[in-house]
């Protein structure tokens, strides 16, 4: 069985994609770190010395690659991942279940304030701008992350319950 989770940054899809791997006995692969291994640079250095298109024909080439190559697996996407080239279709067309981990800006915005020093994209911005950046980020992107087979609303529900609900609807 292959498991895409898309989602906003900070959405939890690495959090509930491992502890979801784990319950199910699969295998766990992050996207970003799997690129990061492949290229042994960073995503922010990658970024900086080859820039984002580069960057993101790599990434596109690597999902392609990690979902032909794998039959059992819990993949975990980057932010941005399912909203560049054919990126959705293709997760749509080489996964069993695409799950788009949902979760309203205020929540988002909580969660990378916390960690924004870790976050290259959002590191520079005040508090009242990285609201507004990730509200209009997210009214972008939602409409690649709403294509996903399952729409699952994450806020305010522990790690164990996700996985708990994503599995009632896997089996």
């Amino acid at each position: 069985m292959k498991v895409v989770l898309v989602g906003y940054m900070a959405s939890g899809k690495s959090s509930v994609g491992k502890a979801l791997a784990e319950e199910m006995g699969l295998e766990f692969i992050d996207l970003d770190h799997y690129i990061e291994e492949q290229q042994q640079m960073t995503i922010s250095d990658i970024f900086r010395e080859k820039g984002e298109i580069f960057f993101r024909k790599l990434e596109h080439e690597m999902l392609h690659r990690v979902l032909s190559e794998n039959e059992d697996i819990v993949l975990s996407t980057g932010g941005g991942t399912p909203c560049y080239g054919t990126n959705m279709g293709t997760i749509l067309n080489q996964a069993d279940h695409s799950i788009y981990l949902q979760l309203p800006v205020s929540s988002l915005v909580e969660r990378i304030a916390k960690e924004k020093e870790e976050r290259p994209l959002v590191r520079e911005l005040t508090d009242d701008e990285l609201a507004e950046f990730v509200g209009k980020h997210l009214f972008e992107r939602r409409q690649f992350y709403t294509r996903s087979t399952y729409v699952l609303d994450c806020h305010e529900k522990s790690i164990e319950r996700l996985v708990e609900e994503i599995k009632q609807e896997l089996l």
